[in-house]
């Protein structure tokens, strides 16, 4: 029982983060005019695009998390997210949150990896419809759709600024 209402916990937390996150990208400050100009910065390729892609993602891997429904892969797309931060935006910049690096990123990301592994727990939608992907499978979907998503969008959209 510990552990059911811990793994709620930890879904909802990082459920509500990426909601937040998700909604920031879209209807914060710079909108998502703002997200794609940012975008563009890092040196992505359709950045609109980009921009609402993140934040579906964002979106849709959050709610998954809180429904605790299809709990792998949400945690995959979590991954994959943090990835793309982690690489484009906050890796140049050391490994401190409060110096834009990517401390935090590689928390949730490692969060993402964890929850994989461990499964969603008694409390979730996964539990009742009985899909049941845990332990080294689990984190291995996590990590394996993860990366390749990274991969493939980096692959297909990174063009990053060429220095003199």
């Amino acid at each position: 029982m510990a552990t059911d209402l811990a793994l709620l916990l930890v879904r909802a937390v990082l459920g509500a983060v990426m909601i937040a996150h998700g909604w920031n990208h879209w209807r914060g400050g710079g909108r998502i005019e703002g997200t794609a100009r940012w975008f563009a910065g890092l040196g992505l390729a359709r950045p609109r695009l980009q921009a609402w892609l993140s934040v579906l993602t964002e979106l849709g891997a959050g709610a998954l998390l809180l429904a605790g429904l299809f709990t792998s892969l949400a945690c995959a797309a979590v991954l994959s997210v943090m990835l793309v931060a982690g690489l484009l935006a906050h890796r140049p910049n050391g490994f401190f949150v409060f110096k834009e690096g990517y401390e935090y990123v590689l928390v949730l990301g490692a969060l993402a990896v964890g929850l994989g592994a461990w499964g969603p727990g008694e409390y979730a939608l996964d539990h009742a419809a009985d899909i049941s992907v845990t332990g080294w499978a689990g984190a291995g979907v996590v990590v394996g759709v993860g990366v390749s998503a990274t991969a493939g969008l980096l692959g297909v959209f990174w063009r990053p600024q060429r220095t003199s």
